[in-house]
């Protein structure tokens, strides 16, 4: 136990009273500090205050002083009054189209894709963009677009000429000899100069299906059409309810065959029905049915007069 300290003659209580401790203060930051001293040490932030925070602030003041006092509009209707006075000028007008080599409907056609209306000035037209919407017809295998200074907007486009009609289960469609769709037609008299082509698959084997039809020019009149069977083979389809019915492999081969025949023996001409060279090894010729009456007919003729 602290012992009593007695005060001597004189001493007042204060005075004698021993001072207070002092807490020394901690030199460490305040986790704030600490964190916005390491915030200021990247590079990045010093930037943006140092430059960035100025120059926005100088743009902001600037856009509000200048939409004050109508700068900006001041100056877009200069833009567009002096836009106006080239824009609009004779030497830049295009007041018609020019387009040659094709048949008036597909004309017809270019003129609604090119969507240009007339008049329409050269340096508003992207000739680009033209191009790429004719070429997106179907009878188009390609453009090429120019703004010419005599005021004429030129389109030459290379037309896809339709060489077979193909019937699918979706209707009529005008083939190129490459199978690309040209139009679609809704009946067949619209093109009945053109060789028909029938059944799925069809279009992607059309050079092989005009391959076919020239081998078979010596009944060419006759053909009402080819049918591609099962995506995998032809069948040559002739008037009087006629076929042939070719291989899957070499199907030009034997059809040449079937014609050399036909040119010694007249072998079409004859009361068959089909000629069927599916099995190149066993062809095999089907006769109509009156064919086999009168056959059976015959013989049973030739039996009665030998006995």
């Amino acid at each position: 136990m602290r012992p009593v300290r007695r005060l001597g003659p004189g001493e007042s209580p204060v005075a004698r009273r021993e001072p207070a401790m002092r807490v020394p203060r901690d030199p460490a930051p305040s986790r704030l500090r600490y964190k916005l001293t390491r915030l200021w040490l990247r590079p990045g932030v010093r930037r943006f205050v140092n430059i960035g925070l100025p120059v926005t602030a100088a743009v902001a003041a600037g856009w509000t002083l200048a939409a004050e006092l109508d700068v900006r509009g001041r100056v877009e209707r200069a833009v567009a009054s002096v836009h106006e006075t080239v824009v609009d000028r004779p030497q830049f007008t295009i007041t018609r189209f020019d387009i040659a080599d094709v048949s008036p409907e597909l004309a017809e056609q270019i003129k609604e894709a090119a969507l240009v209306p007339l008049p329409a000035s050269s340096l508003e037209v992207n000739v680009a963009a033209v191009r790429a919407r004719v070429e997106t017809l179907d009878a188009v295998e390609r453009a090429r677009v120019r703004a010419l200074p005599s005021g004429v907007l030129e389109i030459r486009a290379v037309e896809r000429l339709p060489v077979v009609l193909w019937r699918s289960e979706v209707g009529l469609e005008l083939l190129d000899a490459h199978g690309v769709r040209v139009a679609e037609v809704d009946s067949r008299l619209r093109r009945a100069d053109l060789p028909l082509i029938v059944g799925e698959g069809a279009d992607t084997h059309v050079p092989e299906a005009l391959a076919l039809l020239d081998a078979a020019e010596a009944v060419r009149p006759r053909v009402r059409g080819l049918v591609r069977m099962g995506e995998r083979r032809w069948d040559l389809v002739l008037d009087r309810d006629q076929v042939i019915r070719l291989p899957e492999a070499e199907p030009l081969a034997a059809l040449r065959r079937v014609m050399a025949l036909h040119g010694a023996e007249a072998l079409l001409d004859r009361d068959l029905v089909a000629v069927d060279l599916r099995d190149p090894r066993r062809p095999a010729l089907r006769m109509s049915e009156h064919a086999r009456s009168e056959l059976e007919r015959l013989r049973k003729s030739v039996q009665g007069e030998d006995a």
